[in-house]
């Protein structure tokens, strides 16, 4: 099993709406950028999340997505079987196709054994604490350019009253290389 370009894009998506309020409306062009994924890419991932009912989409102007429930409740699991489907890492381990080895098979229990640790570690992993890890690829090349310098990179940021708006006073050019710099380490 290898997760796809949807799943990984979709997880990406939420972490970055995760950054926001419990219901914020977000449009989906700004998690786009955030993240650095497709637009039309992104937007129909986010349509399959919102027949799961992991986010909610408003209409119109001003309209876009948001989550529906906190993100320490959604687990990793959960997103990626909402764009995946089921996890399987073998056609036998599937529910419905199955395998007329299974009951003997040491391959096959070895590989059921894998796949239950696997899923384990998504179905304890929240979208909370994947977020917290986080560096939002498209604000870290922002921040890289000297562009906005001043945005959260991470949800405790966020939720710390980090200063977004411009109007504050601008930080030292010294302390902003280093905040830059601190960020190019850890990207590496």
């Amino acid at each position: 099993m290898q997760i796809t370009k949807a799943g990984e894009y979709g997880v990406l998506g939420l972490i970055a709406l995760s950054r926001r309020p419990l219901g914020e409306v977000v449009m989906i062009d700004v998690l786009c950028e955030e993240e650095s994924v497709p637009k039309s890419f992104l937007g129909k991932i986010f349509q399959n999340l919102s027949k799961s009912g992991l986010v909610g989409s408003a209409r119109g102007s001003g309209g876009g997505f948001y989550l529906t429930r906190p993100a320490a409740e959604i687990t990793v699991l959960e997103i990626l079987e909402s764009i995946e489907g089921p996890i399987a890492l073998q056609r036998c381990l599937e529910i419905d196709v199955g395998c007329e080895h299974s009951r003997g098979c040491a391959l096959c229990g070895l590989l059921a054994e894998a796949q239950e640790r696997m899923k384990e570690v998504f179905s304890g992993t929240s979208l909370a604490t994947l977020a917290g890890r986080h560096l939002p690829n498209g604000l870290v090349q922002q921040a890289r350019q000297g562009r906005n310098s001043r945005i959260p990179l991470t949800a405790s940021e966020a939720s710390s009253g980090f200063v977004t708006d411009k109007s504050e006073p601008e930080e030292s050019e010294a302390s902003s290389t280093a905040r830059n710099s601190a960020i190019s380490q850890s990207l590496n």
